[in-house]
């Protein structure tokens, strides 16, 4: 299934994508979050006839995920951007956190933050947690704990992330609307996520070009990982890394105000930013 929630900020209507249809979900439940995502959502849907959504291709695309309760980043999982980061890759993952008001549409724009001279983007696979995974036995238990897959921008500014981190990453993860997701959440029985293309343009120029199999630590990998050490709740989000082809690396200018950056992973859908200044 491919899940979306569209409409103005607060008042999002949950949908299901069937081709060019976007039938009205909200019958059936009231949002997509954690609550909806414990339940046996094709057994729901398969017994309602579910309405088409008058409108729905003028409509804001809001987050596929209302209200995760954390967002878990997992940094420097791909070689080259370890590379291009200075870094060398490392031996276990390195994990980070963003709050989640960070969240924003997958079109939403996006202000560059006050102080900041070195914004950057990082087109990065998210996966949504469908069940509390706590103390995994193994990374093989890991996927019945998985709903869904989405496009996520894990937007960063380098100074505030590196230059005055005291040593941890949020400070540069956390300005508002830095946690851009959607279009859509596609649930996990539809997603191959071991060989997914990731790219990313900014004002149309290509930036990063890679795919999930370069990942070093992969999606079973982590979800156990991460379960080690923290419960994973139902509609929690773990993004799961950026490729090479970000600012960082030198090789291109950072985010300003007017600029525009997009995203897309195959099958996932695609993003589009426009900053200002804030």
């Amino acid at each position: 299934m491919k899940l979306a929630r569209l409409g103005e900020i607060g008042h999002e209507i949950p949908v299901l994508i069937d081709g060019d249809r976007h039938l009205d979900l909200s019958g059936v439940i009231s949002d997509i979050d954690a609550t909806t995502l414990a339940l046996d959502l094709p057994a729901l849907v398969a017994a309602a006839d579910l309405p088409e959504l008058a409108g729905a291709a003028e409509m804001r695309i809001g987050a596929p995920i209302a209200r995760p309760s954390a967002i878990i980043c997992i940094g420097m999982n791909y070689a080259a951007h370890a590379a291009e980061s200075g870094s060398a890759p490392p031996s276990t993952p390195i994990v980070f956190l963003k709050t989640p008001n960070t969240v924003g549409g997958p079109n939403d724009p996006v202000d560059v933050p006050r102080k900041s001279e070195k914004t950057d983007w990082e087109v990065e696979l998210g996966v949504v947690i469908g069940e509390r995974a706590l103390y995994l036995d193994s990374p093989a238990d890991s996927r019945k704990h998985v709903a869904g897959y989405l496009v996520a921008n894990d937007l960063s500014e380098r100074t505030f992330q590196i230059e005055e981190s005291g040593g941890q990453w949020s400070k540069g993860k956390s300005a508002p609307g830095f946690s851009p997701l959607g279009p859509w959440l596609v649930t996990a029985d539809e997603v191959d996520p071991s060989n997914l293309r990731l790219r990313s343009w900014v004002n149309g120029e290509p930036r990063q070009d890679s795919s999930t199999a370069d990942l070093i630590f992969d999606v079973d990998f982590l979800i156990w990982h991460l379960s080690q050490y923290m419960a994973l709740e139902t509609g929690d989000v773990v993004l799961t890394g950026t490729p090479e082809g970000v600012a960082l690396s030198g090789r291109f200018p950072y985010i300003s105000a007017g600029d525009v950056v997009e995203i897309e992973i195959e099958g996932l859908g695609r993003q589009r930013q426009v900053f200002g200044q804030a």
